[in-house]
């Protein structure tokens, strides 16, 4: 695995390997989420207690996992950023956080439609909705801090050290509903002993998020394709005008 990571390290070997995968995630993503969407609208049961609302929970919990998992990606990039100093750790840590606020929305937002028929009300400042809402000013507090650099290096050293840190608040967000009494449900999916969830709600809440995570890998390749681009139009205009000068 590390080994394929320094492979890729080089900008024109992992543009070329993004412009060939790209149309492959792209198709697998359009299969997962065409079919989670069926499931989860035509052959997924009404719960006994929530009804039809209960429906959101196929693009809230997917969302929820992605902001999750995207973050701990970014841990992941921001220890080889600054141990080892891999130029793509950076580039892919920066490509992420965008994409990981988004999903973080989604799952606010949806989240909060959710609660309103669920719980009376549209939002309560529970360990893990106020955990999650932390999340999402991280993540937007990465994205400001990276880009506050005209320095690359200065920027993506400092956006490491803020994901190291706001790592932290992952594992409240994961087990706050056993830490605390809170509005959310138990774990029902991930949880030891095996999913609690029937077999026929579960099927679509996994195609939908094999569907969210392919659609992560799609713009992923797409944002960090760009990225390389405007890099290496910096240094060819630096490149320019240090020959003029």
């Amino acid at each position: 695995m590390i080994n394929i990571f320094n492979f890729l390290a080089n900008p024109s070997r992992f543009r070329l390997f993004s412009q060939k995968a790209y149309p492959y995630t792209l198709f697998i993503m359009s299969i997962f989420m065409s079919t989670g969407l069926w499931f989860s609208l035509f052959n997924s049961p009404p719960d006994y207690q929530q009804g039809e609302t209960v429906r959101i929970m196929y693009v809230h919990v997917p969302a929820a996992w992605m902001s999750m998992m995207i973050y701990f990606s970014m841990t992941i990039m921001s220890i080889f950023a600054l141990v080892w100093r891999h130029p793509l750790a950076d580039i892919l840590s920066k490509c992420s956080a965008p994409i990981g606020a988004g999903f973080t929305l989604v799952a606010l937002v949806t989240g909060s439609i959710w609660g309103k028929p669920t719980w009376g009300t549209w939002w309560v400042w529970d360990a893990r909705l106020t955990s999650v809402f932390i999340l999402f000013l991280i993540y937007m507090g990465h994205i400001t801090l990276v880009r506050a650099f005209e320095d690359e290096y200065k920027g993506a050293r400092a956006g490491a050290i803020l994901t190291l840190i706001g790592a932290f608040n992952l594992p409240i967000i994961k087990f706050s509903v056993d830490w605390w009494n809170t509005l959310h449900q138990p774990a029902s999916v991930l949880k030891l002993g095996g999913p609690s969830i029937h077999i026929e709600m579960m099927v679509p809440l996994i195609l939908m998020a094999l569907g969210f995570l392919f659609f992560y890998f799609s713009i992923l390749l797409i944002n960090v394709q760009t990225e390389l681009n405007i890099r290496k139009l910096k240094k060819l205009f630096i490149k320019k005008f240090s020959e003029k000068n």
